[in-house]
């Protein structure tokens, strides 16, 4: 199964931004695939070395885990760095940048499943 999640929770709330990972690391212990998209505050969460900051009440912060698994394809929004003056270069290299087009893409796949945090 593909999952295709999107989050919008940023460092402002550490449990809330980890459950998009915490459920793609699910997925891909189970061999599924996962496009994962940063909208919203959670784009902040793309910068490089941020993610592995936030520090979620009860589970464990799974963003590496996630990242750089090859069942994962980890999208931020770039109208959403572009509003809040975000640049590219500042970026996690493994964050590919995107908007609701790849989004809408992804999730149209037949075996796709849609979960937005």
């Amino acid at each position: 199964m593909h999952f295709v999640i999107s989050g919008t929770w940023g460092p402002t709330d550490p449990t809330r931004a980890m459950l998009p990972f915490i459920f793609a690391a699910s997925a891909i212990q189970e061999n599924d695939t996962v496009t994962l998209m940063l909208f919203h505050d959670a784009v902040l969460m793309a910068v490089a070395g941020a993610a592995a900051k936030l520090v979620p009440v009860g589970p464990p912060n799974r963003y590496e885990e996630v990242v750089s698994h090859p069942n994962v394809t980890l999208w931020a929004c770039r109208p959403c760095l572009d509003a809040r003056a975000i640049v590219s270069s500042s970026l996690d290299q493994r964050v590919k940048l995107g908007g609701m087009n790849d989004f809408h893409a992804a999730s149209k796949r037949s075996d796709s499943k849609v979960i937005a945090f």
